[in-house]
């Protein structure tokens, strides 16, 4: 009924001029707000431009297969439709290639912990373009496990059909490599399904000769490189870094046949000096030349897909650690994606020293021995609503350089100076441990999470404890309580001996009243160990392993609890009922209502337009008069007066200059009783 009022009242609305301009200008607002937003404009022109397109048809079955990985928050892409406004970037420590400005930055310096800072004017990326196209829709994704930049352009020739049969697919790939430092790789794959031949030029930006790089082209294994030499200066040392980058050279054209396919990868070394000063210049140059070539002679003899095969293993040995979101709650907690960007661009900018074959056995031995156990790393709170620290945003290779320096530092002040020795493994580490709130601590590892932020469900895995990993996992019932899953898998080094007796883990919830769980056993290895959430009073970790049962039984002793709760009764205490704003609000209402209400009872019985409390009648016929009046109840034996009163018989018993005939009668509820006109009635 309601609604049936408004639609009936809305022609009466729209008779006003002034509400016809006003609905007009909302419309024009809407479709103007519609039009420029980035989603409209994609739908609105989704049938003529890149997406809909021979070209586009193209480029969305390409994407499609990289569409499950990032759904699971292992990559991220960017199309004509999704932008993504992230910095594409291959890096391994040591260098770091921009995708998207097409430049090279380089360390200063290869000890842990210094990141490729200084941007250089080198070009790094062999540009493949089809001359005379016709239309043209790339995309582009970051693989964080593979750790590499993929890219792919589907290119429709200007003399073809028009069919999206006919376009050229160029794929590339570019790797900064994980397990040498030095090298860099760019591979390309051109298909070509077309019945037509296809011819592709092959260029370089002009900035690969500027002022400060210089090129030239040497052979090196019978094969033609080219070798770029440049510097960056460092005004706040007053020193040079000097660059030297030699490069397989291609042809300027590449030729692919009908319905046929080219493979061509371009290999390059990249070698960086220490900071030095102006006058070892040409001495420095020699020697960064002899040493690019002599490498760069030594991949050319490689198989290819063994050095990827190498990079592709390395990037996934890294991410056996990491952090997986599986439930959140709030607005500050970290999705999977923002977690898994973060690592990657950390870990881009982290060298890898155990990575690198000139490690000695006995370096080696400690950098993995920190890893198993980082002595009161990571102290003080967790990281897990650290915005700064876990940004959802980053759009610049400098904001990616700020916070891997960001990282840095942290780590360095929370107690992970050892993790961060150890290259990008250890970074690894004390990120996973800081996430969740796990600290090394005087013979065990304690979980010490924030009991009141558990309301969301994630997996913390790989944690390094005396040659296993430990897998860690904050989960929610049916009713929405935590409990703690842990799991152990072994985990050794390659170059680390088995040991002859396996060390045993022992774990305990907080105030280990319970007897320790050995989490080595053959039974909980295989299916992990659940334990309830306990808080204590006051607060202790939420969880214990450690290698010493002993020192677990013992730690009961040295706590000294007042109370342990389950985790729903401590949140009970903590959380006293419904904020103050939510009552404050219903008394309002409550308030406002009564005053509104008061309101409503005023005007009807003391307003301007109430209505009188006893209600009366004249009516007039010629020189007749008609009175009625009456009392909504009995008032004793007063009612007649009062109706006399009310009515003016009194009055109209004195009229002119006669006496009127006057009846008036009385109705009692029993009777009614009539009465001559006279001075009085009673």
């Amino acid at each position: 009924m309601w609604l049936q009022q408004r639609l009936k009242g809305l022609p009466g609305v729209l008779s006003s001029s002034w509400a016809r301009r006003m609905l007009i200008g909302l419309l024009v607002f809407l479709i103007f707000y519609w039009y420029l937003s980035s989603e409209g404009a994609l739908r609105l022109f989704s049938g003529s431009g890149q997406s809909g397109g021979p070209a586009g048809q193209c480029l969305q079955t390409e994407i499609h297969r990289w569409k499950s990985l990032v759904d699971r928050g292992e990559g991220i892409y960017s199309t004509p439709q999704e932008k993504a406004v992230t910095p594409f970037v291959s890096g391994n420590g040591h260098f770091l290639v921009d995708i998207d400005s097409n430049r090279l930055w380089v360390a200063s310096s290869s000890q842990p912990g210094s990141a490729p800072v200084h941007q250089t004017e080198y070009s790094p990326i062999v540009g493949v373009h089809l001359p005379g196209k016709r239309a043209e829709a790339s995309a582009t994704m970051l693989w964080f496990r593979k750790g590499a930049v993929l890219s792919v352009h589907c290119v429709l020739p200007g003399d073809s059909s028009g069919s999206a049969r006919d376009c050229l697919t160029v794929r590339e790939e570019f790797i900064a490599h994980r397990s040498r430092p030095n090298v860099y790789l760019q591979r390309i794959h051109v298909n070509n399904p077309s019945e037509r031949a296809a011819t592709l030029e092959v260029s370089t930006e002009p900035s690969l000769f500027g002022s400060k790089f210089s090129a030239s082209v040497e052979k090196v294994e019978d094969k033609e490189v080219v070798l770029s030499s440049g510097r960056v200066v460092l005004p706040e040392k007053n020193q040079i870094l000097l660059v030297v980058v030699a490069t397989k050279k291609l042809g300027s054209r590449i030729q692919v046949a009908a319905k046929s396919e080219y493979a061509e990868s371009v290999l390059s070394v990249v070698w960086t000096s220490e900071p030095i000063e102006s006058t070892k210049l040409q001495e420095t140059f020699t020697r960064l030349r002899e040493g690019a070539k002599k490498e760069l002679g030594e991949l050319l003899r490689a198989n290819i897909e063994d050095l990827v095969q190498d990079h592709q293993q390395a990037w996934m040995d890294l991410f056996i650690s990491g952090v997986e979101m599986r439930k959140i709650t709030d607005a500050h907690t970290p999705s999977s994606a923002t977690v898994n960007t973060t690592l990657y661009y950390v870990l881009s900018a982290s060298p890898a020293p155990l990575l690198d074959r000139r490690l000695g056995p006995e370096e080696r031995a400690r950098l993995e021995s920190s890893l198993n156990y980082a002595d009161h790393c990571f102290s003080g709170h967790a990281t897990m609503h650290a915005d700064n620290l876990w940004p959802e945003r980053v759009s610049s290779v400098a904001q990616v350089l700020q916070l891997v320096t960001l990282w840095t530092l942290t780590l360095q002040k929370r107690g992970c100076k050892v993790l961060v020795a150890a290259g990008a493994h250890g970074v690894m580490q004390g990120a996973v441990l800081s996430f969740g709130g796990l600290s090394f601590n005087e013979n065990h590892l304690q979980f010490q999470a924030d009991p009141d932020v558990l309301h969301n469900s994630y997996a913390l895995r790989g944690i390094h404890y005396n040659q296993d990993l430990i897998n860690l996992a904050v989960l929610l019932d049916a009713e929405g309580k935590p409990f703690l899953h842990v799991s152990v898998k072994p985990f050794l080094h390659v170059s680390v001996k088995p040991q002859e007796k396996p060390v045993a883990l022992y774990a305990c919830e907080a105030g280990c009243l319970n007897e320790p769980v050995e989490l080595t056993s053959s039974m909980v290895e295989s299916k992990g160990h659940v334990f309830p959430v306990m808080v204590t009073q006051p607060i202790t970790p939420l969880l214990y392993i450690s290698t010493d049962l002993r020192h677990l039984q013992d730690l009961r002793h040295t706590l000294h609890l007042k109370a342990i709760l389950a985790h729903e009764e401590h949140m009970a205490k903590q959380d006293p009922g419904l904020p103050f704003l939510f009552w404050f609000g219903v008394a309002s209402l409550i308030t406002l209502f009564h005053l509104f209400l008061f309101k409503l009872i005023y005007n009807e019985y003391c307003g301007p337009s109430a209505k009188p409390l006893f209600r009366s009648k004249v009516e007039m016929i010629d020189d007749a008069y008609m009175v009625v009046s009456g009392l909504p109840e009995r008032n004793g034996d007063k009612h007649a007066d009062e109706s006399q009163n009310v009515a003016g018989l009194g009055a109209s018993c004195q009229i002119g200059g006669h006496t009127p005939q006057l009846r008036a009668g009385i109705h009692t509820g029993d009777k009614t009783h009539t009465y001559p006109c006279s001075n009085h009635i009673t």
